[in-house]
Formats: C-alpha cells, sequence, structure tokens
C-alpha cells in the first residue's frame, strides 16, 4: 500500500472493509499531526493580535495602526491560502506539512528581532505580514484531511481538524496571558512557540503519510472555481470563518480602546470566545452530520444575528459585562458554523455528481477531487472576512469611537446569508408539472441533506 516517502498508492475510505481493517488507523494518525501543525499555524497567524496588546504608548502606534496592522495580516493568511490549497497535491499532504511548519519561523523569528519600542510602523507592518503564512495551513489541512475520511465522517473529521487548528488562537492568548501574568515582555511569548515549531515540523515528519491519487491534480481546483457553489459557499463562510478569525483578532483592541480595559484585563477575557468556538466546531460537523449542514447553517445565521443585536445594544449601552457574555456566544455560534458550512461543501459535491449520473466510488472520487480543491478557495475567501471585520472596526472607531457601527454591519451581512442559506439550500423550487420539472428538482431538494 505504501511506497518510500511515505506515499500510499491505494486509497479507498468509502470502502467499509479497507476503512475498518487499515483505513481508520491510518486517517486518525494523520488528523492528529495535522491537527498539531494546524494549530501553532493559527497561533503564528493571529500573533499580532496578542503582540498589538504589549506595545503601549512607547511604541507609537494608534488604534488605527494596530487595527490596519491585523487587517494586514489577515489579508495575507487568506490569500496564501489558494497556493497552500496547491500544494497539497503538488507536495503530497505530509511533505507540504512539514514544510509549511517549518516556513512558521521566519515570521517569529523576524519578529523577535524587531520587536521592541523606537521600531518604525512600517517594519512592523511588513514583519506582521510574515505572520500571515501561518494562515494558509489550514487550508492545505483541510484539503489533505478531506482525502483520508469517508463522507458520512468528513464532518466530525473536518470539524475536528480546524476545531483543533481554531484552538491555536485561544492558545496564544492564553500563553500571552501567563507572560503579562509574570512580567514578561512580548520576546518570552515569542521564545515559547519557537522549538514548538521545530516539534511540529519534526512530528509531522515522522508519522504523517502523502495520498498518491491526490497528487498532481492541479485541474481540480481550477474546476472547482468554475462551480457557482463554490462561491456561494465563500460568501457563507466570510459570515462564520470571517466572523471567527476577525473577532479573534479585533476583541482585545474593542475591549481596550471602547472600554478601557488594561491589556492583562483584555486578555483575561479574550481567550474564552475563540476558545469555545473552537471547541464547538467538532459539534457544529457532527450536528451537520446528523441534522445536514444546510440546516444547522440556517439556524445558527438567526442566533448569530440575535448575538450581535444584543452587541448592539451592550455597545451603545456601555455594559461591558453583557458585552462580553454576547461576544462568547458569538463566537461559539461562529464554531457551530464553520463546522456545518465546511460539511456541506463534499454533500454538495457528491450530490451533484450523482445527479450527473455517477455511482458509487466513481462518484465518491469526483466528490473528493473537487470539495478538497473547493475547500482551499472557500477558505481563503472566508479569511477575507476578518480582514473586512477589522477594517470595519477601524472604520467605526475614527467616526463614531467605538464599535457600534461595525456591529451594525455585521448583522446586516448575517441576515443577508441566512437568505442565501435559506434561497440556494433549502428552498423548495416551484413545481411546474412534468417530468422536466421533477428531474430538475430533485437535486436541488438533495441539498437539503447536504
Amino acid at each position: 500500500m505504501t511506497a518510500g516517502g511515505r506515499w500510499i498508492q491505494q486509497w479507498d475510505p468509502e470502502d467499509e472493509t479497507f476503512w475498518k481493517e487499515t483505513g481508520e488507523k491510518i486517517a486518525r494518525r494523520n488528523l492528529f499531526f495535522s491537527v498539531l501543525s494546524e494549530h501553532i499555524g493559527f497561533s503564528i497567524w493571529t500573533l499580532w493580535s496578542v503582540l498589538v496588546l504589549f506595545m503601549g504608548p512607547e511604541y507609537g502606534l494608534t488604534p488605527a495602526d494596530k487595527f490596519l496592522l491585523t487587517s494586514m495580516v489577515t489579508l495575507v493568511g487568506a490569500v496564501v491560502r489558494v497556493p497552500y490549497t496547491f500544494a497539497v497535491a503538488i507536495f503530497g499532504g505530509r511533505n507540504w506539512t512539514v514544510v509549511s511548519a517549518g516556513l512558521l519561523l521566519v515570521p517569529t523569528v523576524a519578529a523577535f528581532a524587531v520587536m521592541e519600542p523606537g521600531t518604525s510602523f512600517a517594519t512592523f507592518l511588513w514583519i506582521g505580514l510574515l505572520a500571515g503564512i501561518g494562515g494558509g495551513n489550514f487550508a492545505s489541512s483541510m484539503t489533505n484531511i478531506n482525502a483520508f475520511f469517508p463522507l458520512r465522517q468528513k464532518g466530525w473529521a473536518l470539524g475536528l481538524n480546524a476545531g483543533g487548528g481554531n484552538i491555536g488562537v485561544a492558545a496564544i492568548q492564553l500563553v500571552a496571558l501567563a507572560v503579562i501574568g509574570a512580567s514578561g515582555g512580548p520576546r518570552v511569548l515569542l521564545g515559547i512557540y519557537i522549538p514548538l515549531i521545530v516539534v511540529a515540523a519534526v512530528l509531522a515528519a515522522l508519522f504523517m503519510d502523502n495520498i498518491e491519487n491526490v497528487r498532481n491534480d492541479t485541474g481540480a481546483a481550477r474546476d472547482a472555481a468554475k462551480d457557482a457553489h463554490t462561491w456561494i459557499m465563500s460568501f457563507l463562510y466570510i459570515g462564520t470563518f470571517g466572523s471567527f478569525i476577525g473577532y479573534s483578532f479585533a476583541f482585545g483592541q474593542v475591549l481596550t480602546n471602547q472600554f478601557g480595559r488594561t491589556p492583562l484585563q483584555a486578555t483575561y477575557l479574550t481567550f474564552m470566545g475563540p476558545l469555545l468556538g473552537s471547541l464547538v466546531r467538532p459539534v457544529g460537523g457532527r450536528l451537520a452530520d446528523r441534522f445536514g449542514g444546510a440546516r444547522i447553517t440556517l439556524y445558527n445565521y438567526v442566533a448569530m444575528a440575535a448575538a450581535t443585536a444584543v452587541l448592539v445594544l451592550a455597545s451603545t449601552q456601555k455594559s461591558l459585562p453583557l458585552f462580553v457574555a454576547a461576544f462568547v456566544v458569538l463566537f461559539s455560534l461562529t464554531g457551530i458554523g464553520n463546522g456545518s458550512t465546511f460539511k456541506m461543501i463534499p454533500g454538495i459535491f457528491q450530490t451533484k455528481a450523482l445527479a450527473q449520473g455517477l455511482q458509487g466510488e466513481e462518484a465518491a472520487a469526483h466528490g473528493r477531487r473537487l470539495s478538497g480543491a473547493s475547500m482551499g478557495l472557500i477558505g481563503a475567501v472566508g479569511a477575507l472576512g476578518g480582514v473586512g471585520i477589522n477594517l470595519a472596526f477601524r472604520q467605526s472607531f475614527l467616526s463614531y469611537g467605538s464599535g457600534t457601527g461595525a456591529f451594525v454591519t455585521f448583522l446586516a451581512y448575517y441576515a443577508v446569508c441566512f437568505g442565501v442559506t435559506w434561497a440556494v439550500y433549502l428552498r423548495r423550487p416551484a413545481t411546474r408539472g412534468g417530468a422536466t420539472a421533477a428531474t430538475e428538482a430533485k437535486p436541488q431538494l438533495s441539498y437539503a441533506e447536504v
């Protein structure tokens, strides 16, 4: 089954005998070490959401400077997700995990070198841009793990993979809390992560595998880009993951700028949202496996809109307890939505394959091929939502001195996402009579189960 260099020649997770005897053990092992590498990647990507809290008046940065800095880091993380998706097909999942983990040393060591008062904003901006490569690890990891698991377990597996990675956001905030509490500086935080990066890369090299039939299929991304569902799901993923990563970068800054919290006080609160949002992502995947990703996504957007409405109220009333409580609930809902939307992706392409007349392994292989490629594109576009959120907060603080205006904008976006989810994946098409209408309706109706 496996050739030299840890390449698996034959892989068919839909074959239940193969899965029980061989596949499941291998898939779970790769999932574990993929989560570890992606976890560190998320920590480095969101590194600057923590570093800006260390940067007091002596650094000479305004709140608008800090929001711009975190926006640009988020932007790079979104853009690099596209080539990172291709990299799995070109180099192999295991090989690229090793490389992408090792690359995290570049922004971490660079930040260690310049992190001191007197460094120019331009220098911080350029070094911060390097940290964006940590956002790419998600795309390659999800594309890789998608190939390992059968369709019936993808919601759970992808949710666990992404959730374990997302916890990297909360982890670095908790480590920062400990460092600040011990009166340590930002270089202490960076010094903790440098050896962890090396460990993640070494473990990936020792224990992960490549899958041969995923290799050199870069045309899959081109085919996925031509499919309207890739872009519809990208729009929905902006609302879930874009919110998660955007709020992860911005939460601490909102607390310090709008509610006057110190960096230590802010860090005590900020880690809770990303932590819960990460932990419930597999729950979102499980719920989607059971009830259908489209249904869970639809109701989740209702809840996200309600939580955001409470945030608007808390922001105008300047109620810190209500604000924090609503923000943590919203973070949790972004996690559920992240899990349910990513469960939808393989289901949509599998449904289309069946509607085109493909059957059995042929349909499964077609679905895996397009869903794996689309995940990188969807992940990239979704992450751009984080850029929009930080820019919206920047403009809101410049215009109104608070984040209220930004929250109103987010509320409107969630309402549109609700409408799109219902219209595309859950609305029953009008019956026009005749066999043609029935044939056209069947694929549409089946999307409710994805």
